[in-house]
C-alpha cells in the first residue's frame, strides 16, 4: 500500500506548496504514441472527481491523488495504491510535474481556473469539471493557456459525446426547425439550499483542511452547508443552479444554434441577498444575428420556474430540459443531456450527418495522443459555453438591470461596479 501521511505531514505538505515555485514556462511534451502508457494527476477525488479519476484509470497510470479532505484521500489511495497522495494540488505539480502527462480537475468551482491554470502552464493536458470556471474572467484566461501552451483540454460535460445530442444539433442546423427563434430551458435545481443567511461558525472536521479548501476565495470560518456539496449555492465557491446544470442542459441549443457572446442578459429572482444564490431564478438572453443565424431570445428558469407549457403542444414537462422554437415547429428535449426528444407543432426529423464520439473521455485522451481536438476543448467550445453560461449570473447579480454585454473586453457597457464578478480578486498565494 502507498504510504499514507499523517495530517501532519499533509498540513506540512500544504504549507510549503503556498510558498512553492508557481511555474509559468510550459515544460513542453510530445505526443504520446498509441503505445505509451499516459501518467495521470488527479485533483479532487470524491464525488464526481471519483469518476474522472476512474475514468483516467483506464486511460493511463494515475500517479498522484490531491484532495483537501484526508479522508477522501485516504479512500482513494486504496484503488490507486502507487498514486502518492497530496493534499496542495501545487505541491504535488510542484514535485510530480516531471512525471505527469495531463491532470484531472473535479473540485468546487472556485478552485477549477486556479488548479486548471497552473497546470496548463506546465505543459499538463488538461480535463476540468463543469462549469469550466467561476468567473468570466478565468474561462477567457483558460482558452488563452491552452492556445499559448498547444495542451489537450476538455470540459467534463458528457453530453457533447452523445450520438442523439449530436444528431439534434445537425438536424437543426439542417433546417428541421427552420428559422429558430427562441430557446427555452429549465431545471429542478437547486437541490441545495439557496437564498439563505450563513449558519454560525463552527468546528472545522479533523479530516478537512479547511485553508485548502478555500483556496483562492475570500476566507471565511468553516460552518455546516459548505463541504462537501452545498457549497454550490454560495456566491464565492459555487456557481449555482444555472453554473451547475446549465453547461448540460443548455448544451444542445448552444451547440446547434451557437449561442456565444450574447449582446444583453437580464435577470428576476426570488431575492438576492448576493452571499447565497436566489431560490429561483429566470433570466433572458438576447442574442444577435450571426450569419444566416436570425436574432434568437433564450430563457432559463430554474428553483421551480417552468416555461410557457403550450410551448410543449399538450406534452407533460420533465423536471429539467429544452425548447428550440422554430417557425416548421419545436424540438423538446427532456431531461439534461439534449438527447431523443419529440419534434412538435409540425416539425419532423430530418437526415443530417454528424461526427460520432468514440467517447467523451476517450475524445480527450486521443487529443494527447496527438489526434483530433475533444468537441468540448477549452478554446473552441467549452469557454464560449461557460461564458454564456456565468453571463446568466452576472444579470443575477445585477438584479434587475438589463446587462448591455461586450464580449470582446469582457465587460458590462451599462452598469457599474461589476468588475469584482467579472474577475474577482484572488487570496494570496493563488494566481492565474
Amino acid at each position: 500500500m502507498a504510504h499514507q501521511p499523517s495530517r501532519r505531514e499533509l498540513l506540512v505538505s500544504a504549507a510549503a506548496g503556498a510558498g512553492a515555485l508557481m511555474c509559468t514556462d510550459s515544460w513542453a511534451q510530445q505526443p504520446k504514441s498509441a503505445n505509451e502508457r499516459l501518467a495521470f494527476a488527479c485533483i479532487g477525488v470524491g464525488g464526481k472527481g471519483s469518476s474522472d479519476t476512474a475514468d483516467a484509470a483506464k486511460n493511463g497510470d494515475i500517479v498522484a491523488i490531491c484532495d483537501v479532505d484526508q479522508k477522501t484521500l485516504y479512500q482513494a489511495s486504496e484503488l490507486y495504491p502507487n498514486a502518492k497522495l497530496f493534499a496542495d494540488y501545487r505541491r504535488m505539480l510542484d514535485e510530480m510535474g516531471k512525471s505527469i502527462d495531463a491532470v484531472t480537475v473535479s473540485t468546487p468551482d472556485h478552485t477549477h481556473a486556479p488548479a486548471a491554470s497552473l497546470a496548463m502552464r506546465m505543459g499538463k493536458h488538461c480535463f476540468c469539471q463543469k462549469p469550466l470556471t467561476h468567473s468570466l474572467y478565468e474561462a477567457r484566461k483558460l482558452a488563452e493557456l491552452a492556445k499559448r501552451h498547444k495542451v489537450a483540454t476538455q470540459m467534463g460535460n458528457q453530453g457533447t459525446a452523445g450520438d442523439s445530442l449530436r444528431l439534434n444539433a445537425a438536424m437543426i442546423r439542417a433546417g428541421a426547425l427552420g428559422t429558430v427563434t427562441s430557446v427555452h430551458v429549465w431545471t429542478n435545481r437547486p437541490i441545495w439550499p439557496q437564498g439563505q443567511a450563513r449558519k454560525e461558525p463552527s468546528p472545522v472536521p479533523a479530516t478537512l483542511d479547511w485553508d485548502l479548501w478555500i483556496g483562492s476565495a475570500p476566507m471565511r470560518p468553516y460552518a455546516e452547508g459548505y463541504h462537501s456539496f452545498a457549497w454550490r449555492g454560495w456566491w464565492d465557491f459555487g456557481t449555482g443552479a444555472l453554473g451547475d446544470m446549465a453547461c448540460h442542459t443548455l448544451n444542445l441549443p448552444f451547440h446547434a444554434l451557437d449561442l456565444r457572446n450574447p449582446s444583453s442578459v437580464s435577470a428576476t429572482t426570488s431575492g438576492n441577498n448576493r452571499d447565497s444564490y436566489p431560490k429561483s431564478t429566470q433570466i433572458q438572453y438576447k442574442f444577435p444575428a450571426i450569419g444566416t443565424r436570425r436574432p434568437i431570445s433564450l430563457v432559463w428558469y430554474d428553483g421551480g420556474n417552468l416555461p410557457p407549457q403550450d410551448l410543449l403542444y399538450g406534452e407533460k414537462s420533465a423536471d429539467s430540459g429544452s425548447v428550440i422554437v422554430g417557425d416548421k415547429g419545436v424540438l423538446y428535449t427532456p431531461g439534461d443531456y439534449g438527447g431523443g426528444g419529440k419534434w412538435l407543432g409540425g416539425a419532423t426529423a430530418v437526415a443530417a450527418d454528424f461526427v460520432k464520439s468514440p467517447g467523451h473521455f476517450e475524445e480527450w485522451v486521443r487529443a494527447i495522443r496527438g489526434g483530433e481536438a475533444a468537441m468540448s476543448n477549452f478554446p473552441d467550445y467549452s469557454v464560449p459555453l461557460t461564458e454564456t453560461v456565468l453571463l446568466g449570473n452576472l444579470a443575477v447579480w445585477a438584479d434587475g438591470a438589463t446587462v448591455e454585454w461586450e464580449a470582446k473586453r469582457l465587460r458590462a457597457k451599462n452598469v457599474r461596479d461589476l468588475d469584482h464578478i467579472i474577475r474577482p480578486k484572488y487570496r494570496a498565494g493563488y494566481s492565474l
